[in-house]
């Protein structure tokens, strides 16, 4: 008896959507601010925080959309984890923007403001881009930190803001978190060139402990999907765990895979064995939440 991989047959599901999609399409790049970004040091696009979209198909849009947060160690992001991610997320019905974040030299706060503008701006432009208001945040590896900050750090709008975008909620309503760094306390796991990267060769115990996503999960966190392996040597999988584990304290939904092999950064994986069948789990933890259009799942004999 033979089992084939699984095989992702992505069917219709009537969902409640905008009646017209609108707004930039794909391939159409995004500033955060079109006056003076905040915590800025030039005018380049290093400087300039913004979104590049990505479309689903015409006529399978849910009318949810994920924000995408590349890894790449707090001093770069990862292509391949990217616009790939935003393609495979089109596939589900899902619209998707890349954020070109802030990275070193810039220190935090400034990653964490442009993560947190990313979800704001997507909810507060929702109406006009044909989308329902629904945002979600995807991060991989610091890019995963990340996320992981914007779900446990995220503000509330402010009504009195000149800025129309400024008076929506940052608050991403799931994240989804691959490889994820996690831990800034922790020296046995922690990723010490993103801790680096992000709060400088001098950060004190208490600005380390401020930034461990870990210790700030509350019950007002959304739901996280989390995705590790064992093999993983350079963020090891101990920072998925306590994620989990806080989650689970703080009564929040959370899943979590930990596979046996697999390399960090392996992105989609599609040639890297069972961890190249996430996707497909990810996708059914999306249509859970009504986020993705229905993933059925068969196996042959």
């Amino acid at each position: 008896m033979r089992s084939s991989l699984p095989v992702v047959l992505l069917a219709s599901l009537v969902m409640s959507t905008p009646a017209a999609a609108q707004g930039p399409a794909t391939g159409s790049l995004v500033p955060l601010w079109t006056g003076p970004v905040p915590l800025a040091t030039g005018t380049g696009p290093e400087d300039t925080p913004a979104l590049t979209v990505y479309r689903p198909a015409p006529g399978t849009a849910t009318g949810a959309a994920f924000v995408v947060l590349p890894g790449g160690g707090y001093r770069g992001r990862a292509a391949h984890e990217g616009e790939p991610i935003a393609q495979w997320l089109n596939s589900l019905g899902v619209t998707a923007f890349v954020a070109r974040y802030r990275v070193s030299p810039y220190r935090h706060p400034a990653p964490l403001t442009d993560a947190l503008r990313a979800v704001r701006y997507v909810r507060a432009h929702a109406r006009e881009w044909g989308l329902d208001g629904r945002v979600g945040i995807l991060g991989f590896s610091a890019g995963g930190h990340l996320a992981s900050t914007a779900a446990t750090q995220f503000t509330e709008g402010d009504p009195a803001a000149v800025d129309p975008v400024e008076r929506v909620s940052s608050r991403p309503d799931l994240a989804v978190l691959i490889y994820p760094v996690i831990t800034f306390t922790e020296d046995a796991w922690v990723h010490k060139g993103s801790r680096t990267n992000l709060l400088g060769e001098g950060a004190t115990a208490e600005q380390m402990a401020a930034m461990s996503s870990e210790r700030r999960v509350t019950a007002r966190t959304p739901p996280v999907f989390l995705l590790h392996t064992t093999a993983d040597a350079a963020v090891p999988p101990e920072n998925s765990l306590l994620f989990a584990q806080a989650m689970r304290k703080a009564g929040v939904e959370v899943e979590l895979h930990l596979f046996e092999g697999g390399r960090h950064g392996f992105g989609l994986g599609e040639k890297e064995g069972p961890i190249g069948t996430w996707p497909l789990l990810a996708g059914l933890w999306l249509h859970k939440h009504d986020f993705a259009r229905e993933t059925t799942v068969s196996a042959k004999e």
